[in-house]
């Protein structure tokens, strides 16, 4: 994986800002500013490119345009974002509306005929700067809870237009919105030894490190003994005054002696470097707990633009008559700051610790082609496919194919394929890999030539041929066989696969597709009978849905509607 080294010269403002329009931009939303997340906040597999603005615990309030400009994306998915709208600004900047319920009016009306023009719920739509024009303050939606939210709110973020990098929205003067005078918190500090025989204060694991608030308001650590390269790691969130949520830090500089050693800024970023957030924590120690510990070093080094690092990426060298003072400051966007000495000493000490133990027979090597095969069962992870070197543990066993644990973050895909010649020519086509996490199957598209299956995928696990003839299952929660609907304003059905999983979902009223919108979250699909297609007296309802490997289901209901009531 190829590097750029950051060799700098460190002062009081460790990264250098662009200047961004401070009054140009006006907030989407006309309640006072409130955040569930911020910009850079860690979250599976990404840094959070916005902000999460609450909506009240509720969907339905109006979204505005912070700008002057034209609509010039529009994507609704049942995943990621959901109903999202992009507009670009004539000062080379691109706001983002997330989670949206719906837009509302023109862009409302154009949407919808695009989704029965092309017969599909999941659209993306691109438009030209003289297509859809919207002013500063214009009411284009009503805000939701679609895609992947966990709840209602409002995703927000900027990107500079032409290369579509991520930005801060702090650095638009959304931090006058906002009251934050909370140092961050620093929950945890640890040490990690760095090879095989450095000890850290008797530990060859990564060990947690005591703090002390001292008069003054800063912290003063445990002294730190070791007798080699080390790095340092932290947990840490940050609060403002009014939101009470746990937010990602801004800024963080560690120094050693004086010099500044590592650093990370979350101020612009773009999104292939998203999953290097998997390299910045401690990804083991979060899969089997749940903690983010943020390091404080690169070993070895990976191009995330937000670290700003000395020729040792933050690596510390501890030797014997030289004892050391690192200084660890966690800053949020206005200023507040968390200040740690950490002093470091050279010493052997007895080992208590030992590294933990690890199941394996093979050696990944993460700079170089890797292929390993048993029983008609092969992995091939291409250079560069992982962070670091590893002992793998690779097996193949009554069906079951071991590929280590999801304890070593993958930043690119390998490929993983399984020989099996036991399935009927009727049968290969409903055949998957599957990928076992506890109880559960999760399917990966899987490509079939002759007794071949394979797939390729970022996640270390077990794999495992699975065979799928069962039908999806649509349900209605009440009947309506021949009943009247006449004061309803939608109808809904649920939908649910347990084996592949859901590939698509078709409604047709009276023989006419409808627009059917699916929420992942629920498993509903829902009509809105406003849309038109519903018609006076008897209605034939019928939703064909089908899952990843072609099996089909039917549902075939009918009712009754007096349109002029």
């Amino acid at each position: 994986m190829k590097f750029s080294f950051f060799l700098l010269v460190f002062t009081t403002t460790l990264f250098a800002q662009t200047d961004y329009p401070k009054d140009y931009f006006s907030p989407p939303l006309d309640i006072p500013l409130q955040l569930s997340g911020n910009f850079g906040e860690l979250r599976p597999n990404h840094f959070h490119a916005g902000f999460d603005i609450k909506t009240l615990q509720k969907e339905g309030l109006n979204v505005y345009a912070v700008a002057d400009g034209y609509v010039s994306r529009i994507k609704i998915s049942t995943f990621g974002n959901g109903k999202t709208i992009y507009i670009d600004h004539p000062n080379g900047f691109t706001s983002v509306y997330g989670h949206l319920q719906k837009a509302t009016d023109s862009i409302e009306s154009f949407i919808k005929k695009t989704h029965y023009k092309e017969q599909s719920f999941e659209i993306e739509m691109y438009f030209k700067p003289n297509e859809m024009p919207v002013k500063k303050g214009q009411l284009i939606a009503l805000s939701g809870n679609s895609g992947a939210s966990e709840g209602p709110h409002l995703h927000f973020e900027f990107r500079d237009t032409k290369t579509e990098k991520i930005i801060n929205p702090m650095f638009f003067g959304f931090d006058a919105l906002l009251k934050d005078s909370k140092k961050p918190i620093v929950s945890n500090l640890y040490a990690f030894p760095l090879d095989s025989k450095t000890t850290v204060n008797n530990s060859q694991r990564p060990i947690p490190v005591n703090l002390s608030l001292q008069k003054d308001g800063t912290y003063l650590a445990d002294k730190v003994i070791s007798n080699g390269k080390i790095g340092f790691g932290i947990i840490a969130f940050d609060y403002d005054d009014v939101s009470f949520n746990r937010n990602g830090v801004f800024d963080v500089n560690l120094s050693c002696n004086g010099k500044s050693i590592f650093g990370y800024q979350f101020n612009t970023y773009a999104f292939d470097e998203m999953r290097y957030i998997n390299a910045l924590i401690d990804y083991s120690r979060y899969k089997k707990t749940g903690q983010r510990i943020q390091k404080l070093f690169m070993d070895p080094p990976y191009n995330l633009s937000i670290i700003k690092t000395d020729a040792e990426n933050g690596v510390v060298s501890v030797v014997p008559n030289l004892t050391s003072v690192c200084n660890l400051e966690v800053s949020d966007f206005f200023g507040n700051k968390t200040k740690i000495a950490i002093p470091v000493e050279y010493d052997i000490l007895t080992t208590i610790i030992e590294n933990e133990p690890v199941v394996s027979n093979y050696v990944v090597k993460a700079s170089k082609d890797c292929f390993f095969e048993k029983d008609k069962c092969s992995v091939f992870f291409p250079a560069g496919t992982f962070y670091n070197d590893f002992n793998l543990n690779f097996d193949a066993k009554n069906g079951v194919l071991t590929v280590h644990d999801d304890t070593v973050p993958a930043h690119t895909n390998f490929t993983i394929s399984i020989e099996n010649d036991s399935f009927s020519l009727g049968q290969k086509d409903k055949v998957f890999i599957g990928r076992i996490d506890g109880g559960r199957v999760s399917y990966n598209t899987t490509r079939k030539k002759d007794n071949v299956y394979e797939i390729r995928v970022k996640t270390l696990g077990q794999y495992k041929l699975v065979l799928d003839t069962i039908t999806p299952v649509i349900k209605i929660a009440k009947s309506i066989e021949g009943k009247r609907l006449d004061n309803q304003k939608r109808l809904q059905v649920s939908i649910s696969d347990g084996m592949s999983g859901i590939k698509s979902y078709n409604g047709y009223l009276n023989g006419k597709w409808i627009l059917m919108e699916y929420d992942n979250k629920t498993k509903l699909l829902t009509h809105d009978f406003s849309d038109g297609i519903v018609a006076e007296g008897d209605n034939e309802l019928k939703v064909v849905v089908v899952d990843n490997v072609g099996n089909s289901a039917t549902f075939e209901t009918h009712f009754l509607r007096n349109q002029k009531k």
